[in-house]
């Protein structure tokens, strides 16, 4: 079945709710969208929201991998030589994973399409549902628990608390979660590369009676030796985030002494689900458990990540919060959200429809 035409363009997708982190403030929501149309008329649709901080790529950097002329060599192809195509698009744009995952996310929605089958189907499914954290931003104690009041009321029951400034102020937060809510939230923090070792260390034992189920990237990116000078206790509970963008990483990760116990699996960064389950097969070896996040996204590209998600059986946590928040979108349908709890469809495909 071969390739007709892909089409390309991009979309501020607005945010209803700018969230601070360690680093920045989140404003807006500019995505690139990619959507392949085969010669039986069956669309298959992906998109690229690029995280310039984190892997480099800015969205003029996506659009531009994306022009006609780059793709042109994908067109009156078979889309049933899905491998060999992604391998291609591999090599051909190594420096922005963002439009990789975007044409990877179409080739993977269009190719289970023409197969009558969802895409988590097809990758083989292990986990039928799951609680997503919602993730609430750098805020004082007192609009932290107003934000998880409102995500309680809604049915979540796993929240992501963005930390990284001041670890006094972080363990006062994490606290009065815990006093005025109880065991009502999972929680998980991020402290978006905000820690030293020491105040890593010190933020574990300050909050080890609080129940937090992982601490995601606290040092930064680069400082893997640093990661494994961390106690035995503290690095299971810790996740790689911005130190795992690709394979190799994957593995410098696991190399002896192992620097963490969990991977945090970005398609944005790895370069979408061909990659990504190539690092999930990494941690599944090696006996990592996979926490699957996302930047602010496209319902596309969060449904894609899920399908992904569920399709490894070590996933143990998904934080797929990123669309949630978006004024607009160019889609419906995608995952099921009930009470905080997200599956995936039955239709084929990723599941999306063109608004």
């Amino acid at each position: 079945m071969k390739i007709k035409s892909i089409k390309v363009w991009s979309a501020d997708l607005g945010n209803t709710k700018p969230y601070t982190i360690a680093f920045k403030t989140v404003d807006q929501v500019l995505n690139a969208f990619v959507e392949v149309t085969l010669e039986n008329g069956i669309t298959g649709i992906g998109a690229a929201s690029p995280s310039e901080y984190v892997t480099g790529e800015h969205l003029s950097q996506t659009l531009a991998s994306l022009s006609e002329a780059n793709l042109e060599f994908l067109l009156g192809r078979n889309i049933l030589e899905l491998n060999q195509l992604l391998f291609e698009i591999w090599q051909k744009f190594p420096t922005t994973p963002a439009a990789r995952t975007a044409i990877d996310i179409a080739f993977h929605d269009a190719f289970t399409k023409h197969l009558n089958i969802p895409l988590v189907k097809y990758l083989g499914q292990k986990i039928k549902s799951m609680a997503t954290s919602n993730t609430i931003g750098i805020k004082n104690v007192e609009e932290t628990l107003k934000e998880a009041e409102e995500y309680g009321k809604l049915g979540f029951k796993a929240l992501k608390i963005k930390i990284g400034k001041d670890v006094d102020e972080d363990i006062e937060r994490l606290v009065k979660l815990r006093e005025k809510f109880g065991n009502r939230f999972m929680i998980r923090i991020d402290a978006n590369q905000g820690y030293t070792v020491e105040k890593t260390v010190e933020l574990y034992h300050k909050t080890k009676d609080l129940n937090l189920e992982l601490i995601e990237q606290p040092l930064p990116a680069k400082a893997i030796d640093d990661l494994r000078r961390l106690p035995e206790e503290v690095k299971a509970v810790v996740a790689a985030d911005e130190s795992l963008l690709t394979t190799i990483d994957a593995l410098k990760l696991i190399k002896p002494t192992r620097a963490v116990g969990i991977f945090n699996i970005k398609l944005m960064k790895c370069g979408g689900i061909n990659q990504g389950l190539k690092i999930a097969d990494i941690g599944l070896t090696e006996g990592v458990d996979l926490f699957w996040g996302c930047n602010d996204e496209s319902i596309i590209s969060i449904t894609a990540a899920l399908h992904v998600a569920f399709a490894c059986s070590n996933t143990k946590y998904i934080d797929l919060d990123g669309s949630l928040d978006l004024a607009k979108d160019i889609v419906k349908g995608g995952f099921i959200l009930k009470d905080g709890i997200m599956s995936c469809s039955d239709k084929s495909g990723i599941g999306v429809e063109r608004v």
